[in-house]
């Protein structure tokens, strides 16, 4: 398999084809449309949707047209994949507001200028169908038994709460989002995470049933960590793409954090170097390895945030674990007068006061098992601070082994 399929399996973006040879000749035979799906379920995209959105961008890169579908119908019933229990409704102001957000945030990834890209809002063909119409018309063509058997149903049949009728509608709705996009804009391709592939077969086969045509379905390996974790979920939380929720910052950071295992499939996945500059990176050992993760940050925070954004979130990383007195635009900082650390406060209170810890109890818990530190060096509970704990002008806090604070003395 050549061309832009080949490098999105060697980037790790492919985990399975409902047809590899015919996805094949369809790409060689010029451009194709190709669209993924994302609820509006909150505020703002998270790591987890920026997998898929870069695939779309790699597809674009290579001369194809992605649709985004935003779902304001289909959000409004909840999703059943992947989850144990059913999510929370939405209503129709809040799926407006999170909407918004998300035209913004798609406008980073893709170009959708002189229609290179469409966004669309499912909403606009699924709230005004006639429902026994879209029964006698749709729901004729699918099989309860066989839509029992997709696995997206039976990890809910199988949970405590069951599966609801509303959900179990779920199915139907994104097969006739598939369907309307063959219609409207010869959309042939869909792409969805792992959990997605009985919603996508069923499209497929709805486009054969009611058209008589051929389309293509593609699913994305849910990306975990090297221990096994969720790929962006942290101890803190969600790792979102809206610098409102997680600052760049804190979105590069997180990159610095990646597991050593990790750091060769993140480049493939989460940076737009070309195969021949990643290879030398994931190839690099012990302490070496330092330097991949920080072209791993910079890249990923640079296709979120921005050039600009990147480089002050690199700058204040090498300020802050440099050891410099610099304080780079970006770190996490505080001001302290210079009056206020002549009284001699505790360390403890001061770090939580100052936000590093969330409760004074919380910062003195750590400084008794040894996790609290000023300047790199332990603060027992009783520590108080004075003047001479700042050197030019800062005092550096941590608290475990990756949450750090600068506190500017002035």
């Amino acid at each position: 398999m050549g061309g832009i399929l080949e490098s999105l399996r060697e980037r790790g973006f492919v985990r399975e084809t409902t047809d590899d040879a015919g996805l094949e000749r369809l790409v060689a035979s010029g451009p194709v449309t190709v669209y993924v799906g994302f609820d509006p379920t909150a505020p703002s995209l998270q790591l987890g949707n920026l997998v898929p959105i870069l695939a779309l961008a790699h597809l674009q890169r290579a001369g194809h047209r992605p649709i985004v579908i935003m779902g304001g119908g289909t959000g409004m019933v909840g999703d059943p994949s992947g989850k144990t229990e059913m999510r929370k409704l939405l209503g129709t102001d809040e799926i407006g507001t999170n909407l918004g957000f998300f035209r913004d945030q798609f406008a980073r990834f893709l170009d959708f200028s002189e229609g290179k890209a469409l966004i669309l809002d499912n909403a606009e063909w699924l709230l005004p169908l006639n429902y026994i119409r879209f029964l006698r018309e749709i729901g004729r063509n699918f099989s309860v038994n066989r839509m029992l058997a997709a696995e997206c149903f039976k990890i809910r049949l199988d949970s405590p709460t069951g599966l609801s009728f509303l959900e179990f509608n779920y199915m139907l709705l994104q097969a006739y989002d598939f369907l309307e996009l063959y219609r409207r804009h010869g959309c042939r391709l869909q792409l969805g995470g792992s959990d997605q592939w009985g919603n996508i077969v069923a499209g497929i086969d709805l486009i054969r049933r009611v058209e008589g045509g051929e389309a293509f379905g593609m699913t994305i390996p849910l990306i975990t960590t090297a221990s096994g974790a969720k790929m962006g979920k942290t101890a803190e939380g969600t790792v979102w793409l809206s610098a409102d929720r997680t600052s760049p910052y804190d979105f590069y950071q997180f990159w610095i954090n990646t597991d050593d295992r990790d750091v060769g499939r993140f480049l493939r996945l989460f940076t737009f170097l070309p195969l021949e500059e990643i290879r030398p990176l994931e190839a690099l050992q012990g302490a070496d390895l330092r330097r991949a993760k920080e072209v791993l940050a910079f890249e990923a925070t640079r296709i979120v945030h921005g050039e600009e954004e990147a480089s002050k979130a690199r700058a204040a990383a090498r300020a802050l674990f440099g050891g410099g007195p610099e304080v780079g635009e970006g770190a996490p900082s505080a001001t302290l007068s210079a009056s206020g650390l002549a009284l001699g406060p505790l360390a403890v209170n001061l770090a939580a006061d100052l936000g590093l810890c969330g409760s004074r109890g919380e910062a003195r818990r750590l400084a008794r098992q040894g996790g609290l530190y000023v300047n790199d060096d332990p603060v027992a509970e009783d520590r108080t601070l004075g003047p001479g704990d700042a050197r030019n002008g800062i005092i550096r806090f941590r608290a475990g082994k990756k949450r750090h604070l600068l506190v500017k003395v002035e």
